[in-house]
């Protein structure tokens, strides 16, 4: 079975910005929790309080991936403090087909080992 690396994705996207999806969401801890919170959000801008509660992840952790993905700018927050809103960024919407093709190949490995 072939390993899946950075080198395997074939999204056209400039380089910084696959490894930065790559970096985020596949090549750390964490990454599966990012997915997830992402994928919320893709569907539905909320709040920290409302992500823990509709993921099921403790608040403080919810908190954590969302000052990781602020700071790597690709989520938007709207408002401050508790009841701030965060909306995917630019950034992520510009590169969502590599988002969409790292989670189909970690899939793709998570069910050929199931």
């Amino acid at each position: 079975m072939k390993a899946i690396t950075i080198k395997t994705l074939e999204t056209k996207i400039h380089p910084e910005t696959k490894k930065l999806f790559w970096f985020v969401f596949a090549a750390t801890r964490g990454g599966m929790n990012r997915i997830k919170i992402i994928s919320h959000l893709r569907n539905m801008p909320s709040n920290t309080h409302q992500l823990a509660n509709s993921l099921g992840l403790d608040y403080k952790l919810v908190q954590h991936h969302m000052k990781n993905l602020e700071q790597n700018n690709l989520v938007t927050k709207v408002g401050s403090n508790y009841g701030a809103t965060y909306f995917p960024s630019v950034l992520f919407e510009d590169g969502e087909a590599v988002f969409d093709e790292i989670i189909a190949k970690l899939n793709k490995v998570s069910n050929k080992h199931n």
